[in-house]
């Protein structure tokens, strides 16, 4: 299931107080994704490791009250009032013993002494086995407790979420060329840095600190892996290529691009988007026409995603009807 889709289910199974188990490859997003749907929901999160956990965690510490009775101490890290989401994440890389301490928390709502309360819902998350992170087999009694879903990537997604995260433009526009290595995971290489979604936003951090070029080649490959830095690298050289976006839609400038160049195109139709709420919209299609017609298209997606008012606008109307067939 793409990310967006995962979004609402989460809401869905909030709303009918159910536990969701998620799976998927590292730095997908998988915790983003929870945080998101509990935003939208207007509810609150708590975000809890589970391979960080010893089973007394989560049941609390024993004590003897004035009746000479033990008693369980509440973990102060358990919601106790309102509503919201609490999230075991990476619950099958933790101990077996921490897992079977969750059985009751996640299907009784209760352990020990705790009560969860009325409004919150346990959702988890966990890494496949196949992508061979530090994980454990789910028995099946924990397991027939969730409903399961296999988180998805999707480059259009993760374009959605990139421009209104304001993940650089030179990110998005190099995964748009190459989305291939949106995530390029391969357990059986051992390697300590790969393509993620996740690696891909700390490149964008990296480059809001401006190292100079020595410095960024090694950040690079310490961060999305030797390939994928290498490309990267190159493709930043073609970025520098890219004309002066302000200058030519204020100025009406008629600019033609070398259509045998697609990275310089992907870059200028990234930029372009970006200035959605800058420029009014009809600035930005008049100079998004003078693309290849799927790059005119690419650019009117994004400018979407950007500022989503353009499309009730005359002129996106006007332009959509013309370009139904490719567009939508």
């Amino acid at each position: 299931m793409k990310a967006f889709d995962l979004i609402d289910s989460v809401k869905i199974m909030y709303s009918a107080k159910q536990p969701l188990y998620i799976w998927g490859p590292p730095g997908v997003g998988k915790s983003s994704v929870v945080k998101q749907a509990a935003d939208d929901l207007g509810i609150g999160l708590v975000d809890l490791r589970a391979v960080l956990l010893d089973p007394v965690d989560l049941r609390g510490l024993p004590r003897i009250d004035d009746n000479y009775k033990t008693s369980w101490t509440v973990p102060d890290f358990l919601p106790q009032e309102g509503k919201g989401i609490l999230f075991l994440d990476e619950l099958n890389s933790a101990p077996v013993l921490v897992q079977a301490a969750c059985y009751q928390l996640i299907l009784d709502r209760k352990i020990g002494d705790y009560i969860l309360p009325e409004g919150w819902v346990v959702i988890a998350a966990g890494n496949r086995e196949t992508d061979r992170a530090v994980t454990n087999r789910i028995s099946s009694a924990l397991a027939n407790r969730f409903t399961h879903i296999e988180f998805e990537i999707d480059i259009e997604d993760f374009v959605k979420w990139a421009i209104l995260s304001g993940i650089r433009k030179e990110v998005i526009s190099f995964l748009r060329f190459r989305p291939m290595l949106l995530h390029n995971f391969d357990p059986s290489k051992n390697e300590k840095a790969f393509p993620t979604p996740r690696s891909w936003e700390f490149v964008s951090e990296i480059l809001n600190q401006n190292p100079p070029r020595k410095l960024l080649n090694e950040l690079l490959r310490g961060t999305v892996g030797e390939g994928a830095a290498a490309e990267f690298s190159g493709y930043l050289r073609v970025f520098e290529n890219v004309p002066d976006i302000n200058h030519l839609i204020k100025n009406k400038v008629r600019w033609i691009p070398p259509h045998d160049d697609p990275g310089l195109l992907y870059a200028v139709s990234q930029v372009a988007a970006s200035k959605a709420k800058v420029f009014e919209i009809e600035q930005i299609m008049d100079f998004a026409c003078l693309m290849p017609k799927e790059f005119e298209i690419l650019t009117m997606r994004d400018s979407i995603k950007k500022n989503n008012a353009i499309v009730e606008t005359k002129f996106f109307s006007n332009w959509a009807k013309e370009n139904s067939e490719l567009f939508f």
